[in-house]
């Protein structure tokens, strides 16, 4: 196994996309086997060594960043396999942890399948979407990773390495699992016993549901329970056509009620996507977009699955339901074909480097939400955001998964006095969520710059119970410390 300790290596495993920049480790492993990584916590808990988990950096929270432990980084462990055909209309494909999330994605449609989970950003590990339960525009229609995930692979804390099959260990009637393993012995516990947030997506603590399956405590912990080793992921028959479309609104309110009846089904429309931009986020856009309407306040972006029998009617569906909502119908962008989808997907991705591009000529770092809230809730969260930044004369944007009612808010300090305002006014909205029904992230995690508001969310006694689970599989907090869980916790 090679380790690596010179500064030049270890520099790169010192941040993500984060900003976080207090990053510091005595070296970096690089298992290739399942067995080496065991190994290496075998070693932990043998010599009070302490590791962190790196994925590919592309994380938003903090998640890779070591404070001192050791990293142990996946990038050796990224073989993919053959999809494995199971039915007409599925597959599984076994996959390590270390495998980039875009390649996956290639080889399976290569094969005419379809892995539907799709984080903004190809370059992740896959290891890591499982890790974080990722979710991302076709969430609104597929669900997130956990949805997608048939059996993984967990290297523990004690060493042990664990298959845990979807199906195979399940919670009894009073929420108990009861685990045989060769160095841990006998683990029994209970599922957390907070109530979850009423949302469609969420990402912030551990999964707790009556009779649940135990894999999902392992996906969307963080890596604080184990490392995900390999997994097997669900794949569907490739969709045979697809168009997708850019709509234009000159109001607000005719945008919100199109989205309204576009999820309703009386709606007539299937979106497997529903993507939002405000006005602010088409300003940033025109630099490169300058076709843009000059009088749009905002617009959103779909697409529909579709076959050649049904696409002719399907667009007839979405110009209907666009034409009695009050859209620009006249300028909006239908994207066909794969090499106009490209372009509009392009258009999608162009916004967070535009907005990145204008961070670069400032000073300071941006503050951006990840809240969701249930369905019914949305419009007055989105409302608090708008008037909040108004009131406070903030440079900002809104966009993102509203099918989800989920948007992030980014607001762009242009001075240190802006960036203190708009960090305090996060927690405002922080509790405007929470009281709202919603999640402090839908999506990108906690990691370690929002684990102090993982309270407001579960109070201390939530907390206490994900302490509960992590002190069961990692009794001597050699894993992923400071992750998700308030580090302070941990010593009670």
């Amino acid at each position: 196994m090679i380790c690596k300790s010179d500064p030049a290596s270890i520099e790169a495993f010192l941040t993500d996309t984060s900003n976080l920049k207090t990053g510091k480790t005595p070296g970096v492993y690089f298992p290739e086997t399942a067995e080496e990584a065991a190994e290496l916590l075998r070693s932990a808990r043998e010599g009070a060594k302490r590791f962190t988990i790196a994925g590919n950096g592309t994380g938003t929270t903090g998640g890779r960043i070591p404070q001192g432990d050791w990293v142990i980084s996946m990038q050796q462990l990224d073989s993919i396999g053959e999809p494995v055909k199971l039915s007409e209309n599925q597959a599984t494909i076994t996959v390590q942890a270390g495998a980039l999330l875009e390649n996956i994605q290639r080889r399976v449609e290569q094969a005419g399948w379809f892995y539907p989970p799709d984080p903004t950003e190809g370059l992740c590990f896959i290891g890591s979407t499982i890790a974080n339960n990722s979710s991302g525009a076709r969430t609104f229609l597929y669900g997130p990773t956990r949805d997608h995930v048939l059996r993984i692979q967990v290297a523990l804390p004690s060493g042990d390495l664990f298959e845990i099959p979807r199906g195979k260990y399940l919670a009894d009637e009073n929420g108990m699992f009861r685990i045989e393993l060769p160095l841990c012995g006998t683990l029994s516990f209970q599922r957390p016993q907070y109530r979850m947030p009423e949302t469609s997506k969420h990402n912030a603590g551990y999964f707790s549901e009556a009779g649940m399956d135990l894999i999902d405590l392992f996906i969307g912990s963080e890596g604080t329970l184990g490392i995900i080793i390999e997994a097997d992921l669900k794949l569907l028959a490739l969709p045979r056509r697809l168009f997708s479309c850019l709509v234009y609104f000159s109001a607000v309110e005719d945008l919100f009620s199109f989205i309204e009846r576009a999820k309703s089904p009386e709606g007539g429309v299937t979106p497997r996507v529903l993507e939002f931009f405000d006005g602010n986020s088409l300003d940033f856009l025109r630099k490169d977009y300058p076709d843009i309407p000059g009088n749009a306040a905002g617009a959103i972006f779909l697409e529909q699955e579709t076959d050649s029998e049904r696409e002719e009617s399907d667009l007839e569906r979405w110009l209907e339901l666009m034409e009695s909502s009050g859209a620009l119908v006249d300028m909006t962008w239908i994207a066909l074909d794969r090499q106009e989808q490209r372009r509009l997907t392009a258009f999608r991705h162009a916004l967070p480097l535009l907005v990145n591009e204008w961070l670069n000529r400032q000073q300071e770092s941006k503050i951006s939400t990840d809240m969701a809230v249930p369905d019914r809730s949305f419009r007055e969260l989105f409302d608090f955001y708008d008037a909040m930044c108004r009131k406070n004369r903030f440079t900002f944007i809104i966009f993102g998964h509203i099918g989800n009612s989920h948007v992030h808010l980014n607001i762009l300090p242009r001075n240190r006095e802006e960036f203190l305002r708009a960090k305090a006014l996060y927690g405002e909205f922080v509790e405007k969520a929470i009281a709202l029904g919603g999640t402090l992230s839908a999506e990108h995690g906690i990691g370690k710059l929002k684990s102090p508001y993982l309270v407001a969310m579960y109070g201390e006694s939530g907390i206490m119970e994900m302490v509960r689970i992590k002190k069961c599989f990692d009794p001597n907090l050699v894993l992923n410390i400071g992750n998700l869980i308030p580090e302070s916790y941990l010593a009670t």
